[in-house]
């Protein structure tokens, strides 16, 4: 991806935002995770352990690896703790968005579009606030669905104003898992040509390669060899004529 492309994922604003709390931790957690290379996906603050405060990020390609969320930890952290926006005791955790991730940006809807989606509305359209269906493409400040639970005769399609909705994920299925395991083998690949790493040679031979100045085994379980094992289980020495 060119850099110019990066800058402009990475400078994107995002459409789902926090309240409260959630939003000081954003308000400090994404000048560094820009800086770092990384886009904040989304803040949650929950009672777990005590306190805990998720904060998920995403490179511009929409990967994340073990290693991002230790570098991202890392320079999180001390950060978070001059700060302080939170009055107690917290546990911080990185993670990476997921199969399922919320879509939060308009750059999602577009990425994720012909993927089965679920979709729950700040706002109430068409008298309902909750929708499933075919993600379809941008159009303007909405985004089309063709829900896949429209009675009949009624009509499936509909637009929803992007900046109505409060939450939308993606629908776990085999296609959504296979095209993001493909994604995940290209970003690993990517990370490795960044950091000069060489993909390995897995060396391959045929089952059918002859090779060269081979010896044929002769068998060891012939009528020939059964005799003999017998002649000398009784102890006789002579060698018999006409085996």
């Amino acid at each position: 991806m060119p850099a110019s492309a990066d800058a402009e994922l990475l400078a994107e604003p995002r459409l789902v935002v926090e309240p409260g709390v959630a939003a000081r931790v954003s308000a400090i957690a994404n000048p560094v995770l820009q800086q770092m290379g990384y886009r904040l996906v989304r803040i949650r603050i929950s009672g777990e352990a005590g306190c805990t405060v998720q904060i998920m990020a995403e490179r511009p390609d929409g990967s994340m690896q073990i290693e991002d969320c230790e570098a991202v930890s890392r320079a999180l952290s001390p950060v978070l703790d001059i700060a302080d926006p939170i009055d107690r005791a917290y546990r911080l955790e990185i993670s990476s968005p997921g199969i399922d991730r919320p879509l939060v940006r308009r750059s999602d809807f577009a990425r994720f579009a012909g993927h089965l989606v679920k979709i729950e509305m700040a706002v109430a359209c068409q008298g309902r606030k909750r929708f499933r269906g075919m993600l379809g493409g941008l159009e303007g400040e909405a985004v089309r669905l063709h829900r896949d639970d429209a009675p009949a005769g009624e009509e499936a399609d509909v637009l929803l104003v992007l900046a109505d909705i409060a939450e939308a994920r993606p629908v776990l299925t085999d296609e959504l898992i296979a095209e993001s395991m493909r994604r995940g083998k290209a970003a690993e690949r990517e990370l490795k040509r960044h950091l000069g790493i060489k993909p390995e040679l897995v060396p391959h031979e045929s089952n059918h390669t002859k090779k060269p100045n081979a010896r044929k085994v002769a068998p060891k379980n012939t009528k020939q060899h059964r005799l003999a094992a017998e002649r000398a289980r009784r102890g006789d020495t002579t060698s018999p004529e006409g085996d």
